[in-house]
């Protein structure tokens, strides 16, 4: 099925003067949708206006926050039928843009599209200035969605665990990201890597970081994501870590990395 898309006309003058931050690595269960969702909640705690977008056809980011089932959602901007300001959803002291397996058609039809790797850019265009900072949760593969979200974004977020496997996928999404940074997106970098679930005590945990210091010349971020069974259990009850387990361990990590960013923004 071809879907009619959103009206893509390119603007050569179009800036984003917000941050926005592609939330990505190719390897799946890395702590993406984790941090996409606490992340954002953190920003808007410390006075930030965010919007969340959920670019993941297995709709994980939505579902985090209790919007699984919906009839607009981020499905009907790419096709035309809606407006974007019509499908978000404020949810946390957060917007939301949501979205659900429809979004698998969508990366499908892109193939057929025009400057298809602009599309999320051009979606995203209404809204310059009128957010501090974008998150974009992308799916964990080198699909068009992706490239759209470096096309689109200012800056990205590397989240990973502290295992031999994730360097792998560390490397596989630098390559997209220099690929991306080289044809479609000058501007795009590195903003940081981010450590998930994270118990220091393991010497495997010590090794990676101390390989990534070593091999990488991009920044790990200082603060690291520790290991809270709060932050795993919270999207089952469709809440960010905050709402849920406003003291635990996840809340005061994800505000004090919230607080790193603004701070490297600035």
């Amino acid at each position: 099925m071809i879907y009619v898309f959103y009206d893509l006309r390119l603007r050569n003058n179009l800036r984003f003067e917000d941050m926005i931050i592609a939330i990505t690595n190719h390897k799946g269960g890395t702590g993406k949708t984790t941090t996409a969702v606490n992340l954002g909640v953190a920003l808007a705690k410390i006075k930030s206006k965010v919007l969340v977008v959920d670019l993941d056809p297995q709709g994980n980011l939505s579902y985090s926050l209790g919007y699984s089932e919906i009839a607009n959602d981020l499905f009907h901007v790419f096709t035309g039928e809606k407006a974007v300001e019509e499908v978000m959803i404020h949810v946390e002291n957060m917007d939301l843009l949501p979205s659900d397996m429809r979004m698998a058609d969508i990366e499908l039809s892109l193939h057929q599209v025009e400057n298809r790797e602009f599309v999320l850019k051009e979606i995203l265009a209404p809204l310059v200035g009128k957010y501090d900072y974008i998150i974009i949760d992308c799916p964990p593969s080198k699909s068009l969605l992706t490239v759209n979200a470096l096309t689109a974004s200012d800056a990205v977020i590397i989240p990973m665990l502290l295992d031999v496997l994730s360097i792998q996928g560390v490397i596989h999404i630098l390559e997209t990201i220099q690929e991306v940074k080289e044809v479609l997106n000058d501007k795009l970098k590195v903003l940081g890597m981010l450590a998930i679930n994270v118990d220091i005590r393991k010497r495997l945990a010590r090794d990676v970081i101390r390989f990534f210091s070593n091999n990488f010349d991009y920044k790990l971020f200082q603060i690291m994501i520790r290991s809270n069974v709060k932050i795993a259990e919270a999207p089952s009850h469709a809440q960010s870590v905050f709402a849920y387990a406003p003291n635990s361990y996840g809340a005061v990590d994800f505000l004090a990395l919230a607080k790193e960013i603004v701070s490297l923004n600035k």
